[in-house]
């Protein structure tokens, strides 16, 4: 039986003496879920996948002002995909800015575990003032699934088994001058793998609308975006805007000394619990051909979608009070691409959930989507 790396004892010891060297009170949660996949390709043998999935969270409040939290992401990954992929334990495990915080527990031909700080921040709460450092999210978008003026860390609604989202290594910054206004700033370092970022936001309410602008800086390029959320009937209605300057990226020749990224959201729920929702983004450089290309070099400048148009609904509503049946799509309009993800989840016990969950890719072999395949998954979750 393989070792565990020493520096994986001194992180969970590091955890443990943490929580428990502090004040009460403190919080302890979590979860444990197990995860096992099919995927087929248009390239390869079907695969077969286990993942144990488990997450230690932690709170502490040493004084009044001053909480403490730390959160703990284990993985153990079981099958082909582990087998097929050169250095799979090496592509796992987030830089947040200063570099991965996380450790192989083993590396076999079938299996790898995994270990991370997920999140390790402390907050300070003075008054109207609130600062924070350390390994934290920072959500500045408004949307629920395309988040343009999210700066420090967007996240792709097709990653459904980590619904916390990535954190970001940053000092921040926020003001409140009235009960749902403020002002903010953060500041992440720049990494060997990660773009240096300053940015500040104003957040502040009109016309019964949550309204932010900012500004900032990210890689060397100056950009400003705003936001907003509100309703309109009884609807949800949001949107977002960002302008930046043009990136410089090898293989990228935008038109433009500027690109605009845009998203714009509507959901409502009707009384027999149907939820409908639904969004559009445009990107001004995304690709109007197949999208499948590009993807690389559009991650790295920072879009949300290669393709110039993306659009996106759901529809989900209760089969049960414990049945809820859940169904989404994402189109790109130009190379006539899309990916389907339909969805049951079902509250066996409390705090026990059980999902299956298809993502059905379909497009041509150049598009967007086409190149994905079809992956089934049935998840169990037990929340502690």
């Amino acid at each position: 039986m393989s070792r565990w790396p020493l520096e994986v004892l001194g992180l969970i010891t590091l955890a443990a003496v943490s929580v428990s060297a502090q004040p009460k009170p403190a919080e302890v949660g979590g979860y444990v879920k197990y995860l096992i996949s099919r995927t087929d390709t248009r390239t390869e043998d079907p695969s077969l996948d286990q993942l144990i999935h488990a997450r230690l969270n932690t709170a502490w409040y040493p004084a009044e002002s001053l909480t403490g939290n730390l959160e703990l992401r284990t993985r153990a990954f079981f099958g082909d995909a582990v087998q097929r992929t050169p250095g799979f334990a090496s592509q796992l495990g987030h830089d947040g800015g200063i570099g991965k915080l996380g450790v192989a527990l083993w590396d076999r031909p079938r299996s790898t575990g995994y270990a991370e700080l997920d999140r390790c921040y402390l907050t300070w709460t003075p008054g109207r003032w609130q600062a924070s450092i350390g390994r934290q999210r920072i959500a500045w978008g408004t949307n629920l699934v395309w988040n343009p003026t999210d700066l420090f860390n967007p996240y792709s609604v097709l990653d459904f088994d980590y619904e916390e989202r990535p954190a970001v290594d940053a000092i921040r910054l926020q003001y409140y001058t009235g009960e749902v206004a403020k002002i903010e700033c953060a500041v992440r370092p720049g990494g060997s793998a990660t773009p240096a970022i300053a940015a500040a936001q104003w957040t502040f309410n009109e016309w019964q609308y949550d309204i932010h602008f900012l500004a900032g800086r990210v890689g060397g390029r100056w950009l400003a975006g705003t936001g907003w959320a509100g309703d309109i009937l009884g609807g949800g209605f949001r949107g977002e805007l960002l302008i930046s300057e043009r990136a410089d990226v090898p293989g990228w020749n935008p038109s433009s000394k500027y690109t605009a990224t845009a998203a714009l959201s509507g959901d409502y729920t009707f009384p027999n619990s149907i939820y409908v929702h639904t969004e559009v983004l445009f990107n001004s450089e995304g690709v109007t051909g197949d999208a499948g290309a590009p993807r690389e070099t559009t991650s790295a400048i920072g879009l949300l979608s290669p393709a110039r148009w993306s659009l996106f609904l759901e529809i989900a509503g209760d089969v049960t009070p414990l049945l809820r049946a859940d169904l989404f799509f994402i189109a790109n309009p130009n190379d006539r691409s899309l990916v389907a993800a339909p969805s049951l989840t079902w509250s066996v016990v409390t705090d026990l959930d059980l999902t299956v969950i298809a993502l059905l890719f379909n497009g041509s072999a150049g598009s967007e989507f086409g190149p994905g395949g079809s992956s089934l998954f049935l998840r169990a979750r037990w929340s502690f």
